[in-house]
Formats: structure tokens, sequence, C-alpha cells
């Protein structure tokens, strides 16, 4: 008798937010895919660099971290910005460590590409044989900047799941604060004027705009801040309705207390 064949569990491959990034890693392509909300670099199917409009570019990051001063990354723009290799002068010129050059850079490509491979409609286009000035520092592996993209999403879903938090402005709500506000959420809350959105916060601040999505999102869930909605003239709106946020599997205290108030106001 013929032994019957096990078959074997499934292991299910990595999320792919763009096909065409997938597609370019496995050519090991080098050149600059243009997104609607920002490009990644890529260099032998590597993401060697990113920039998004929406959160602060690493020399930002390095001058207002204090890891560099202004003039300094001018200096090193004017010098090596032509031979694609500002990175490697900071370094050279004894600027910026290795290390913390490494760190503000994955830091800025992460926050980037998590905002250039947001959903869109919009179609992506690739320049092949296009390079970043900033030159080689650490390239990334585009499954691991899928992995990270998608753990960030996740995240803030966790925290308070309503999208327009941080991409719309933000206004403090009536709210007492009748616990501790951590410093960090404190400075933001600060900015926080009906006008400014994340991005613009992050700007101010010179800090990566995802972190400033996850103090908004959880001075949100806390109750102290609101998102500005769009006015709209439609019947379902005028009626005056409460449009309550998706609750995930994983609720916290502050969103479920939000919720009781929502209700105790009907």
């Amino acid at each position: 008798m013929r032994p019957t064949a096990t078959a074997r569990p499934r292991i299910p491959g990595p999320t792919v937010l763009s096909p065409m990034l997938q597609r370019l890693a496995a050519e090991r392509a080098t050149g600059a895919l243009i997104r609607d909300h920002g490009t990644l670099y890529l260099a032998d199917g590597q993401v060697v660099h990113a920039e998004s409009p929406a959160t602060p570019g690493i020399d930002v990051l390095l001058t207002t971290g204090g890891a560099l001063r202004s003039e300094g990354w001018w200096d090193a723009v004017a010098q090596a910005g032509a031979g694609q290799r500002v990175g490697r002068y900071l370094v050279d010129s004894g600027r910026v460590p290795g290390g913390a050059l490494e760190l503000c850079h994955l830091g800025a490509l992460y926050d980037a590409a998590f905002f250039a491979l947001a959903p869109t409609s919009a179609p992506a286009r690739f320049r092949y044989g296009v390079s970043h000035w900033i030159g080689p520092v650490r390239p990334v592996p585009v499954d691991a900047v899928q992995r990270e993209t998608l753990r960030r999403r996740e995240l803030l879903d966790r925290i308070w799941p309503d999208a327009l938090t941080g991409s719309a402005p933000s206004a403090p709500t009536a709210r007492p604060v009748d616990a501790p506000v951590p410093p960090r959420q404190r400075r933001v809350l600060d900015l926080v004027d009906g006008v400014r959105t994340a991005t613009d916060i992050a700007q101010e601040l010179g800090r990566s705009a995802f972190h400033i999505l996850v103090d908004l999102r959880r001075l949100a869930a806390a109750g102290l801040v609101e998102t500005v909605r769009p006015a709209s003239s439609g019947p379902d709106d005028a009626a005056g309705r409460i449009t309550f946020p998706e609750v995930t599997a994983d609720p916290d205290v502050a969103l479920l207390r939000r919720l009781r108030d929502a209700l105790e106001a009907l």
C-alpha cells in the first residue's frame, strides 16, 4: 500500500504593496520609482533612499537633531552633491559619525517609504539609471521596506483607527486633561491648532512625520484632539449624525471611554 502524501502547510509570502516595486527588485534594477506621495531610489534592486513631501528629509533630521550644523550640510552638498557622495563626504570630513548617519538615513528612508507606498490610484513610473545625490549609505531590501510599512499601518490602526487623523488638520478638544501628557506628546499638542497637519508639525519640530502621526493618534484616543473634517452638504450630514470610529479587535481604554461619552451625548 502506497503511503499517503502529507500536504505541507502553506507559508504565506510577503504582502506586496507595489507590484512594480517587487518586479524591479527581482530585476535588480537601478533608478527612481516615482509614486504619487514620494519617490523610492533603487540600486541593484534594493532601496537606497526615499523622499516624500509628507515628511522631513534627512537634512532636516540631521540639523534639527543637532548631529550636524546647517552650514555643514550645505557645504557637503556643494562639495559632493554633483558626485552623488554627500553621505560619504559627511563621514570622511568628520562632520557626522558613520553610525549616526546610518541611523538617521534609515529613519528618513523608512519614514518616506511609508508615505510613498500609501494606496493611490495614480500610476507609478520608473526612471532607469537615476540615483540620488546622498550617495550610498546603507541599502535596504524591498521586502524589509514593505514589512515595515505594513507594521506601521497596523500600529496606527491599533492606536486610533481613523485614517484622517494626521492627514487632515487636528484641533484640540474641550476635554480636560485628566492625566499627565508625556513631554513629546505635549510638544505636539501645543502645535495642534485646527490648521496644522502631521506634516506641518513634523516640519516645525524637525521630527519624523510617522512619529507625529503616532502621537496625534494617541492624543485622539485620549480625547485631547479631534480631526477637522471637511464640511459636507450631503443630506446625511445635515441630519446631525454622530459617526463612530471603527473599533479594532484590540480597543484601548481611552477609545472605549470616548465611545461611552458619545453614547451619553446621544
